[in-house]
């Protein structure tokens, strides 16, 4: 697979290690010569100086063979030209652009994107993306990930092991003892910013960062066993009126009927837009770091506060303060991954990573076979792939035992005929099935050839 990368920032120089570390022909093309030394520098890709939508550009980064483009600038405008660009003049198959401004993602302009006016496949909107995925956290409480999997019928989940967990020390073979009706399966564990694929003799320490697939109507059981029975949050305090949180607000307001909401934001202009565009959310302007603005948000009976600015220094104090002043728990956007290693002992109980939330909503489209869903997990550790098994597939017939998989793989649970299966290693997989696994990023072209269609399924 060839891909042209329309810009080197956060996304863009994301998505290009990914790519690059799966040994796929990536060309990267961004105006800043000093993001373009860095890529040379550090990934094995193709890095170019240039302006993104520019015809010849594009024909100078290889477009007239090139199998995708994605175009994830600043500007949504060259975003936009560029996807046009390759489309019409070299007829590159898959276009994908990220799209921040509201306005072109309008239901009444909804023909904008299609293939007879601007043929963009897929639109990605990070402000959208992310707010997704922190209001999808309020419906497991106590858990740092949620990711609905297999339509809706499994769940992805993020926990972290704190000293009360009951399972602390067990080895996860007897797990399915102590649980025998909790279809579970963990699928990876970050220790100390160790990553770790767990066997059956592996155990569970304080601090680990634990993620499984569970059944979906098991949730609350598995969040029980890691000794997490928070209620759910009633009052909610969003610091950061921007396009994230005023889209967060939206979805509370839309999907959370019980629970009542305040958003801070500094800048009055863009107060006043939120307080116009929400009908139940209470907006105050003013500083989230000031404690009067705290205690008139009522922080001290708020059961979360979620930190969505878009300064991380802002977010990381607004969220401490705010615990300090009575939040139970504190939801923290963080653009930077320096802080990664402080926000844990710091007291940050969730930390949201727009570039990764979005560098995985694109790589959903990247994979190839009859890839249904991609989520990754970790700092580059590995992904949760849902995927399809059709007769041609080199897994169907095969026990889970005798299939070879990759090292690195887990197959943590298998829909079939719309009902999950728990899964071992005698497990057959069968046509139709819908695959959920876990498989390292070294593991994950492997995966993809497994679930290929092959010509004869034609």
């Amino acid at each position: 697979m060839k891909t042209i990368i329309c810009g080197a920032g956060q996304v863009g120089s994301n998505i290009a290690r990914e790519l690059a570390n799966e040994r796929v022909d990536v060309t990267v093309v961004d105006q800043s010569p000093e993001l373009i030394a860095r890529l040379r520098d550090t990934l094995d890709v193709r890095a170019m100086v240039g302006h993104a939508s520019l015809p010849d550009v594009l024909e100078a980064a290889g477009a007239a063979d090139a199998d995708m483009i994605i175009a994830v600038t600043f500007a949504d405008e060259v975003n936009m030209i560029a996807c046009q660009v390759a489309h019409s003049l070299f007829n590159v198959p898959t276009k994908i652009a990220r799209i921040r401004a509201q306005s072109y993602r309008k239901p009444i302009w909804s023909d904008l994107f299609s293939h007879d006016n601007m043929p963009i496949d897929v639109i990605i909107s990070p402000e959208i993306e992310v707010a997704r995925a922190i209001s999808r956290r309020f419906t497991v409480p106590g858990s740092f990930e949620m990711i609905p999997l297999a339509d809706n019928k499994l769940r992805l989940i993020g926990v972290r092991c704190d000293e009360d967990c009951p399972i602390l020390d067990t080895p996860l073979r007897q797990l399915t003892s102590l649980f025998p009706d909790l279809h579970i399966t963990i699928v990876g564990i970050i220790r100390e910013s160790k990553t770790i694929v767990p066997s059956g003799d592996d155990h569970l320490e304080t601090g680990d960062e634990v993620y499984l697939v569970v059944d979906a109507s098991h949730v609350a059981r598995a969040m029980s066993a890691f000794g997490h029975d928070e209620p759910e949050a009633r009052r909610v305090v969003i610091i950061g009126g921007g396009n994230i949180g005023q889209n967060l607000a939206a979805d509370i307001e839309e999907q959370f009927a019980g629970v009542s909401a305040h958003l801070i934001e500094i800048d009055k202009e863009a107060a006043t837009t939120a307080a116009q565009m929400l009908s139940k959310t209470t907006v105050i302007n003013g500083d989230a770091l000031d404690p009067e603005i705290l205690v008139e948000a009522n922080i001290g009976n708020s059961a979360t506060v979620v930190a969505v600015s878009n300064d991380d220094e802002v977010n990381i104090l607004a969220s401490l303060l705010a615990k300090r002043y009575g939040a139970e728990r504190a939801v923290t956007l963080v653009n930077s991954t320096t802080y990664s290693p402080l926000l844990g002992p710091l007291g940050i109980d969730v930390v949201v990573s727009p570039r990764a939330i979005t560098a995985s909503t694109i790589l959903q489209h990247v994979r190839r076979g009859r890839i249904r869903s991609v989520h990754s997990i970790g700092e580059n550790f590995g992904e949760v792939i849902e995927a399809e098994a059709l007769e041609t597939s080199s897994l169907v017939g095969q026990s889970i035992l005798d299939a070879k998989l990759p090292s690195g793989v887990i197959v943590a649970a298998i829909l079939r005929n719309d009902e999950v299966q728990r899964v071992d290693k005698s497990t057959v997989i069968q046509v139709g099935d819908r695959v959920v696994l876990f498989a390292v990023k070294s593991a994950i072209r492997k995966i993809e050839r497994m679930f290929a269609v092959r010509l004869e399924f034609f």
